[in-house]
């Protein structure tokens, strides 16, 4: 297959550090008519949320004149960027974004209802309000409060790879820890995932005695050495193909390679199992329209999930 640039906007991404660069693309529900996908990038020291539009004349070429910035955030540090995309059923924009950087969140941002770092943000990019290229939705949990009202959920150390389940309704989070656990959560409107109170189901700040009241325990953890450091989240299989997994919720480790599937049971609690493949360096999964699976390396190669 040839292959051909879709956009190239080099000349204003930042990639100097290794978790900086053009960090996820999101279409537009309406695509088919608007032709608007949305981008998340660093710059030297910001994230970026930009729209982007198609070529009207090619439909294979996107127009990098076309940038009109929605939102921009300072970043402290080069690391912890989130950087995820995706579109909810109710045609909102939801946006993941790190805690900022270093290690430990110093500033413990991640808890800070004032900072947009460490949180599951969600816009309508339909409409602009109060100088903003973007609506707030007005029921979002912390609207009218002392509080950033585009935040939809809190306290995540680096979210790396968001996904909706459309079929269960589902927003599923794989949340990179800090140096002992990796952990998997089910994304709640208003929910506190209790970094940097806590990694995983584990006091971190303070290590012993940490309050543990109104915050949503992980679906999911793994602790480091055996099983890997380093969670990249994936998507909930729902294809044809590899009928034993279709409900079920793919990830895998980026550092070991190890894949696996999680779903709930009737108590929420997560059930895991481990595949028997091995691919180290996944960066992100992603589906196609038929709900196949395709994973991608952080060398660009990309594959196609086999029964």
């Amino acid at each position: 297959m040839k292959k051909s640039v879709y956009l190239d906007i080099r000349d204003r991404v930042n990639s100097d550090g290794p978790e900086q660069g053009l960090l996820e693309l999101a279409f537009h529900p309406n695509f088919k008519e608007n032709g608007f996908f949305y981008v998340n990038y660093t710059t030297e020291k910001n994230t970026v949320i930009s729209r982007f539009q198609i070529d009207s004349t090619n439909v294979n070429q996107a127009l990098a004149e076309s940038e009109m910035k929605l939102l921009q955030f300072e970043q402290p540090y080069s690391n912890h960027n989130g950087g995820d995309l995706a579109f909810g059923l109710d045609e909102y924009l939801y946006i993941a974004t790190g805690d900022g950087g270093s290690g430990g969140d110093p500033e413990n941002y991640a808890q800070n209802l004032n900072t947009l770092l460490g949180k599951i943000l969600r816009i309508d990019v339909d409409g602009t309000s109060d100088g903003k290229e973007y609506r707030i939705p007005s029921d979002n949990p912390f609207v009218g409060k002392s509080a950033r009202g585009e935040i939809y959920a809190y306290g995540l150390r680096n979210p790396w790879r968001i996904s909706f389940d459309e079929k269960a309704g589902r927003l599923w989070t794989a949340d990179v820890g800090q140096g002992d656990y990796e952990e998997v959560n089910v994304i709640e409107k208003g929910g506190n995932y209790g970094w940097r109170l806590m990694e995983g189901f584990h006091c971190f700040e303070p290590e012993e005695g940490c309050m543990k009241e109104n915050l949503v325990m992980p679906v999911f953890e793994y602790a480091h050495g055996f099983f890997g450091a380093s969670v990249t989240g994936g998507v909930v299989y729902r294809g044809k193909e590899i009928p034993s997994l279709q409900g079920k919720y793919i990830f895998s480790d980026y550092l070991d390679g190890r894949m696996w599937t999680l779903t709930q049971d009737e108590n929420g609690k997560g059930v895991a199992m481990l595949l028997n493949n091995k691919i180290k360096d996944i960066t992100t999964f992603g589906e196609d329209e038929s709900g196949e699976i395709y994973l991608a390396k952080h060398d660009g190669a990309i594959m196609v999930a086999q029964p």
